[in-house]
């Protein structure tokens, strides 16, 4: 409780909020419709988060910086559309067809963010043009019919469709997941003193360990419960897990963080404000690409609904809804996680209860509100503190 109070009064609260308001969701949604909380709608709920959760980690990146990015709702159709089209009517090998859908999200990040680093054209109107021409491209891709049927038992198919029936598989994920966190966190505990820098207390260390440990052991108990450990969740956590080394372990990271901290002081210190902007921009076509396939392989198909709906808005607000600030500067790619669980879970508790997607926006609007405000609130109180 200490901990939380003078995480409060210092504006660094964290993931704090957000896991509190995913707490009270299920409490809602559980109270309302018993099998909200069934392993049956957890595990697919586990799933469902993937495709857009993996958009919106690319989306992080891009807010670190300062910056947006609409495009990654038609990049995520686009890329869903070649690996359709070149897979089924062209007869291509599914495992070269994700490798250049994947490699088409990555050029068009790097195009869009040349445009934003070395023309100067700003992200909200590269990324508007890129949402109706990546778009348009789709359709033309898909052609006449709109739709293209993937294979069933395909790779890209599988991505959502296998699960380890084993119990080991779930129960050592978790063991081994919790294990490497504490490991990660005394380390960097070590490193921090050994440099004479503020570090966290052993007894915040130990805290937060047994939470996860306690959340992580009871997730693997309800998916085992089901089917087992979804392959696309584990590709989802190990992505979640690199990409977080990236930017908290590598110079790269730094880069990004002093970027979106200020960009005249890091151009000052020599830093490449443009490369690292293109790559960031990299990033996100990349991982909208990714997701665009995970969301194909969900449904079997690409269609010209694909990527379109309120994927973007979802994608944005999860990162947001997650702890990332639009500001620049603040955030991880775990903000990306549990924004989109509130999100699908906010989708999930209402579908059950056969009521209107009206509604879902309605929530998902105000829970977004609420994050935004915590956010400025978080950032007004780190100046109180001389810490912005």
């Amino acid at each position: 409780m200490e901990i939380l109070k003078r995480r409060f009064h210092s504006g660094e609260l964290g993931s704090v909020p957000v896991a509190l308001g995913l707490v009270v969701v299920w409490i809602i949604f559980e109270s309302l419709n018993e099998n909200f909380l069934s392993p049956r709608n957890l595990s697919n709920l586990s799933v469902d988060i993937v495709g857009p959760g993996m958009i919106s980690v690319g989306v992080v990146f891009v807010l670190l910086l300062g910056e947006i990015d609409l495009s990654v709702g038609s990049v995520s159709g686009l890329a869903a559309a070649v690996f359709a089209v070149l897979s089924v009517n062209h007869g291509m090998p599914e495992a070269p067809a994700l490798l250049l859908a994947v490699l088409g999200g990555t050029v068009i990040g790097a195009v869009q963010g040349f445009f934003l680093a070395k023309v100067g054209v700003p992200a909200f109107v590269v990324t508007l043009a890129g949402l109706l021409g990546w778009n348009g491209l789709m359709l033309y891709i898909l052609g006449a019919s709109g739709t293209v049927n993937i294979d069933e038992n395909g790779l890209v198919a599988g991505l959502t469709s296998h699960y380890f029936t084993n119990v080991a598989a779930a129960y050592g994920l978790a063991a081994l997941g919790t294990a490497s966190f504490f490991l990660a966190s005394y380390h960097d505990v070590r490193r921090r003193r050994a440099a004479g820098v503020p570090a966290r207390p052993m007894s915040e260390i130990v805290l937060r360990t047994g939470v996860l440990a306690a959340i992580s052991l009871a997730a693997a108990w309800v998916l085992n419960q089901f089917l087992g450990l979804p392959l696309a969740l584990l590709i989802f956590l190990v992505m979640l897990v690199g990409l977080d080394y990236v930017l908290r372990r590598t110079p790269y990271g730094r880069m990004i963080f002093a970027l979106g901290g200020s960009v005249e002081a890091s151009r000052r210190t020599g830093l490449h404000v443009s490369l690292v902007r293109i790559s960031v921009f990299m990033i996100s076509g990349t991982m909208a690409a990714i997701g665009g396939l995970f969301l194909a392989s969900r449904v079997t198909s690409a269609s010209q609904t694909s990527g379109s709906g309120n994927l973007l808005m979802d994608a944005i607000a999860a990162a947001v809804i997650g702890g990332t600030s639009l500001f620049g500067g603040r955030g991880r790619t775990w903000s990306a996680l549990l924004g989109v669980l509130v999100i699908q879970s906010i989708a999930s508790g209402v579908a059950l209860m056969g009521i209107q997607t009206a509604v879902q926006f309605m929530i998902t609007g105000g829970v977004l509100l609420v994050a935004v405000v915590i956010d400025s609130l978080s950032r007004r109180a780190q100046r109180a503190h001389g810490r912005v």
